[in-house]
């Protein structure tokens, strides 16, 4: 039996075509098709979904209110248990305060994530949204990542899609897309030392759930780790196997895809992962993704997880958004990973890769077009 193995030039016949590629050509783009071909073949895609040469970005800023959490996974270096001398929990009051100061700094989202704390009641939760939206309506809180939805699920003793519900009935909108890693239970085994938890169907859960309620949410990938080839191919078509199922339901689902590479720092994963992915695989990434994930609108390049000359390369390669701001980040920096910017550079990095830089919201609604 003869087997036809995937060609670049069917595939991009095909794409341009506007036809679906299957999870075999898209292993083939992820392992061995010609980087600038694939490059400018993801780059033809980003513009019939955003036919602008605009970069949009948001000012935003990252915000933990605990560090303390029982999921204990192998990549982070950001979590620590009740006993360690640093663990804390901030009050809703000392939340609201640096909530605070990142509106006086022209912040339109805060992306705020924790540990999965078990002595947070829901109370909690939707204080921190519904307070923030009182304090501060110029900023919409983009809250919680599925793990954290599934333990205020498993604390409160509620349905995800209740605990969604309350959530949603104290302000909330958006979710961000944090803890899929990579979306394949054969790899979430060896993440996490407390396996069974965390599994990919409990991440999908409460996307889906939240999708169902009108929510918008993201879509994440960590890679770089313990993953195989094969596993990145299924966390995309799971990824838009999802979006076809809030689509066909009337519903938005995801508004972009942002994938990123694991940083070892001081993380217990690092003593097994010698060497963390460079630029060419993430250009790929990028690239990979724009192509496969033919029903989600924007692919996020990251100056922040790669390096800000990286960022600007992945404009080229199919991303059409520069994610955010970022103002105070704490995960990547406990593991060692330091990267900072102003709005000033944002702009400038956007217009060095050749396009328009234009502020946006989290839901992607155009704030301010910055001219030349």
């Amino acid at each position: 039996m003869t087997i036809t193995l995937p060609r670049m030039e069917d595939i991009t016949s095909k794409v341009l075509g506007g036809e679906r590629i299957s999870k075999e050509e898209g292993l083939y783009l992820l392992q061995k098709a010609p980087l600038l071909e694939l490059g400018n073949l993801a780059q033809q895609v980003r513009f019939k979904h955003n036919p602008e040469r605009q970069v949009t970005f948001v000012i935003d800023t990252n915000l933990n209110y605990t560090n303390v959490c029982d999921a204990y996974c192998t990549f982070c270096a950001f979590y620590r248990t009740e006993k360690d001398s640093d663990a804390y929990t901030y009050d809703v009051e000392q939340v609201m305060e640096m909530v605070g100061q990142a509106a006086s700094k022209g912040v339109t989202t805060v992306l705020m994530q924790g540990g999965l704390n078990s002595r947070l009641p829901l109370e909690y939760y939707k204080s921190l949204v519904s307070e923030t939206k009182r304090r501060y309506p110029q900023v919409l809180p983009h809250y919680f990542s599925a793990p954290e939805i599934q333990k205020i699920s498993q604390v409160a003793e509620m349905p995800v899609r209740e605990v969604l519900w309350h959530l949603k009935e104290a302000g909330q909108e958006t979710l961000p897309g944090g803890g899929s890693e990579i979306l394949s239970d054969g790899v979430k085994r060896r993440l996490s030392r407390l396996w069974p938890k965390g599994r990919v169907d409990e991440w999908e859960e409460v996307h889906r759930e939240a999708h169902s309620l009108g929510y918008r949410t993201t879509a994440t990938m960590m890679y770089g780790h313990l993953e195989q080839p094969e596993n990145v191919i299924e966390h995309l078509d799971r990824t838009r196997e999802l979006q076809d199922q809030a689509i066909s339901s009337g519903n938005a689902g995801f508004t972009a895809f942002i994938p990123w590479s694991y940083k070892r720092g001081d993380t217990p994963l690092a003593k097994i992962v010698k060497q963390e992915s460079g630029p060419t695989p993430y250009l790929r990434m990028i690239a990979l993704a724009r192509i496969y994930l033919d029903n989600i609108k924007h692919i996020q390049a990251s100056w922040f997880s790669e390096g800000k000359k990286t960022g600007e390369v992945a404009l080229n390669f199919g991303g059409d958004d520069f994610g955010g701001t970022l103002f105070d980040e704490n995960v990547m920096q406990e593991a060692g990973f330091y990267n900072r910017t102003s709005i000033d550079e944002i702009k400038e990095m956007i217009k060095e890769a050749g396009f328009q830089p234009v502020q946006r919201t989290t839901k992607y609604e155009i704030l301010k077009v910055f001219e030349d």
